[in-house]
């Protein structure tokens, strides 16, 4: 993806990148009955994915509004999902208390599983869509709207998925990060984040001490970000 790069910034079960999109649209709408959870396919029969810039902290509003209007218009046939890609992780606080936060994985963008009708959004869709508050325009070449291709489809998807347990604890942390030590029997030293014990809560730093390197396992909250 190089419109967009993958944004993960974060809110408390919290919240400039665009999906590089290059297919051209061919296909036409037909209606489907929607299949289950476990059959739904990446992409609908006779559908594509857009990508739709939206104002941002508002992706989850304007969902849910075309959500709405897509029952009370009675264009389902047209109109299939409507994404807001998330990732749950666990995170851990200073007391080791395990908090859950959900990021935005594309702020300011949301996807939509359109069907075509010959070759071009819907008029009635376009505008159901462009009405709505909070929607900027479609991303596309030369001011077209322009289908994702598969392999963007596929990551997407991917990325959307939600586990229904969140097993993994998150620091903000990773191997060879340079980290200064400010608590504990320790503070003041620097060293080099060696290994990470995510289950635990706590990181190994490589630091000299009297002259030697030496192993400190420390918990996480200990140490920071040498600038």
């Amino acid at each position: 993806m190089s419109e967009i790069e993958q944004n993960t910034e974060t809110t408390e079960i919290a919240s400039e990148a665009t999906p590089e999109v290059v297919a051209e649209a061919t296909s036409e709408a037909t209606q489907v009955d929607a299949p289950s959870d476990e059959e739904m396919p990446k992409t609908q029969v006779g559908m594509n994915w857009f990508v739709l810039r939206v104002a941002s902290n508002k992706e989850d509003f304007v969902r849910n509004a075309l959500e709405k209007k897509v029952q009370i218009e009675g264009v389902q046939h047209l109109v299939g999902r409507i994404m807001v890609p998330t990732e749950k992780t666990k995170t851990l606080s200073k007391n080791n208390k395990v908090k859950i936060t959900e990021t935005k994985l594309y702020p300011g963008y949301i996807f939509v599983e359109m069907g075509l009708v010959d070759a071009r959004i819907s008029q009635d869709v376009f505008f159901i869509i462009k009405e709505t508050t909070g929607v900027g325009d479609f991303v596309g070449t030369a001011g077209k709207p322009t289908p994702m291709s598969d392999e963007e489809v596929d990551k997407m998807l991917y990325d959307s998925q939600a586990p229904e347990e969140v097993t993994e604890v998150k620091l903000e942390f990773a191997k060879g990060d340079h980290v200064n030590i400010k608590d504990g029997p320790f503070m003041g030293y620097e060293g080099t984040v060696d290994e990470i014990f995510p289950e635990k809560g706590v990181v190994r730093v490589l630091s000299t001490v009297f002259g030697r390197q030496t192993q400190i396992d420390i918990e996480y909250w200990m140490i920071e970000k040498a600038e």
